[in-house]
């Protein structure tokens, strides 16, 4: 089955552990969330991934063939980042040319559409562009090529609500005419909980969770009230995390929910996608 393999990657700097014995998969035709806390490994795992630098341990696998220095898998995946690996001295219209002489998938037209769409002035250098829109220079050529696997970092920095979601629907409607597999790593977890289709979830350099998000959020619940019933109602659950407000207690819960008792005072409701990352990391963290 066609994939990314993450295999036993381990990746130390100056004695700190990076990414300690990572290993979980990216499966072809979804859309994934790779979240985490800053520091907490996403970069340098991306970075491992599009031979950027190269892990002390372990292996990347793209579709059956190691990645690493390996220029088959050149055509199968593109890394947009947050630095600027790009000749900050061309215009936007010559940037697009370089690409597609190192890229066979690149489109340039779409590159071109694309950019009228975030009215993206082509002519324009890298150099002269704002913040944001050397980030819709970036969304532009990734979404512009045709690659099976394309991993986004941080996409929306610099960008209006606007743009934004212009990106998000640009995103989608490429996914739904050209299937490939979409991760997105990222902090603003509420703008992506309604897109992403899994989530592999990374704090200290160690995978906490990989797990789909209808899963995730069928299975994460808050219990509410007085101290006493809250924390008699889970002595047997899984706690994830604890808040106070006031005279109530909040406690957030794994698993299955199980019947209040009779007369209680307490309240269930949802957890979404933001609260169930902090209070995961929050316990990685402890």
């Amino acid at each position: 089955m066609n994939s990314i393999l993450i295999k036993n990657i381990t990746k130390r700097y100056k004695g700190v552990t990076a990414l300690d014995n990572v290993s979980f998969s990216f499966e072809y035709g979804k859309i994934y969330g790779f979240l985490g806390r800053n520091g907490a490994g996403k970069s340098t795992l991306i970075n491992i991934m599009a031979n950027r630098i190269f892990a002390d341990e372990g292996e990347v696998v793209i579709d059956q063939v190691s990645a690493k220095e390996n220029m088959e898998v050149h055509e199968k995946i593109f890394c947009m980042s947050e630095v600027d690996l790009y000749d900050t001295s061309l215009k936007i219209k010559d940037q697009f040319k370089w690409i597609s002489r190192f890229y066979d998938s690149f489109d340039i037209e779409k590159a071109f559409d694309i950019s009228r769409k975030f009215n993206l002035d082509t002519n324009k250098r890298f150099k002269a562009l704002s913040k944001g829109y050397q980030s819709i220079f970036k969304l532009t050529a990734a979404l512009a090529l045709n690659v099976p696997y394309i991993v986004f970092d941080e996409p929306v920095l610099g960008l209006d609500v606007n743009h934004r979601e212009l990106f998000y629907d640009l995103l989608l409607k490429d996914y739904e005419n050209n299937e490939r597999t979409i991760i997105i790593a990222t902090h603003l977890i509420e703008e992506i909980a309604n897109i992403i289709e899994e989530v592999v979830l990374i704090d200290k350099g160690k995978v906490l969770l990989q797990e789909s998000v209808d899963t995730l959020l069928g299975t994460g619940y808050c219990v509410s009230g007085p101290e006493q019933e809250v924390v008699s109602y889970c002595r047997d659950k899984n706690v994830i995390g604890n808040d106070e407000l006031g005279n109530l207690k909040l406690a957030y819960i794994l698993g299955e929910k199980s019947p209040l008792p009779h007369g209680s005072h307490l309240q269930i409701t949802a957890m979404n996608l933001q609260k169930l990352f902090v209070k995961l990391t929050e316990k990685g963290g402890n």
